[in-house]
C-alpha cells in the first residue's frame, strides 16, 4: 500500500513550523496511523533524520495520551475513534494524507505532532477533586446509589482528556470534557459536598482559556470515549446551580 504523507513540522513553539512530504511504499492496512509513523519515523533514524514527535502510550484507546489531526479531522476519518485505533484500511492505495497536530488555540504546539494541553489539566485542579475523611475505609454498603446514576457517572467518566473535541470545536470549546467531569462527579453522592465549589472553579478556569460551547456537536462524533453531548449541557447546568446557592 503506497501512501504519500504530509507530515506537519515545527522545531519549536516560537517556529512558524511548516509540511514535509514523504512517501510510503509498504504500508499495510491493518497498520494504525500511529504504526504509519513509527514505520517512517525508523527510515528517518536509518537516513539520519530528526524523527518526527507525536504521543502516544497505552496504544489501545484508554488513555488519551495520542492525538493528532488527519485531513482535518481530530483523531482521523473514523467516528469516535482514537489516533492509535485509525487503522490505514479507511485510505486507499495511492493516497495523500496530511498529519497535523491537534489544532486549538489552548493547545500550543511543543514540536511537530506534540501539543501542550495541559489547559485542560489546570481545569481539573481547579476543582475536579474529592474531600474524603481520614481513616478506615467503610463498608461498602454505607453509601448506596442508584444504579442508573451510577451508570451515567460511568458513561461521563469515560472521557481519557485527549482534547479531540477542543481541537473539533469552531470555537475551541471544551464544554464536553468539563461536562463530562462536573457530571460525573454531580453524580456521586461521595462528591457532593464540594458541587457548587467545584462548579465555580472550574468553570472560571473554563472560561479563561477556552471559548464557548457552539452547539456544533462535533466534540462528541470524535470522542473516542464516546462521551454523549449531553454532556456539554452539563457546564451550564452546574453553572446555574452554584450561582443561586451560598
Amino acid at each position: 500500500m503506497r501512501l504519500t504523507l504530509r507530515i506537519w513540522r515545527q522545531a519549536g513553539p516560537h517556529d512558524t513550523g511548516g509540511y514535509e512530504e514523504h512517501r510510503v511504499d509498504d504500508a499495510r492496512p491493518e497498520m494504525s496511523v500511529l504504526d504509519l509513523l513509527d514505520l517512517l519515523n525508523n527510515r528517518l533514524v536509518d537516513a539520519g533524520v530528526e524523527p518526527v514527535a507525536f504521543d502516544s502510550d497505552c496504544r489501545e484507546g484508554i488513555c488519551g495520551a495520542c492525538g493528532v489531526t488527519v485531513d482535518g479531522r481530530p483523531h482521523g476519518p473514523v467516528e469516535n475513534t482514537p489516533s492509535c485505533h485509525q487503522r490505514l484500511s479507511s485510505f486507499s492505495d495511492g493516497d495523500t494524507v496530511r498529519i497535523e497536530p491537534l489544532r486549538a488555540g489552548s493547545f500550543p504546539v511543543i514540536r511537530d505532532l506534540v501539543v501542550d494541553r495541559s489547559a485542560l489539566d489546570q481545569v481539573v485542579e481547579a476543582g475536579a477533586y474529592v474531600a474524603i475523611p481520614a481513616g478506615s475505609a467503610p463498608d461498602a454498603d454505607a453509601m448506596l446509589q442508584d444504579r442508573d446514576a451510577a451508570e451515567s457517572a460511568l458513561d461521563l467518566a469515560a472521557c481519557t482528556g485527549c482534547g479531540a473535541c477542543v481541537a473539533a470545536c469552531p470555537n475551541g470549546s471544551a464544554s464536553l470534557f468539563v461536562g463530562a467531569k462536573l457530571g460525573h462527579l454531580a453524580l456521586m453522592p461521595v462528591a457532593g459536598a464540594e458541587r457548587t465549589s467545584r462548579a465555580r472553579d472550574m468553570v472560571r478556569q473554563t472560561d479563561r482559556d477556552f471559548g464557548p460551547c457552539s452547539l456544533y456537536g462535533e466534540c462528541a462524533r470524535v470522542c473516542p470515549a464516546g462521551v454523549p453531548l449531553r454532556a456539554t449541557g452539563m457546564v451550564n447546568r452546574e453553572r446555574l446551580r452554584a450561582a443561586f446557592r451560598r
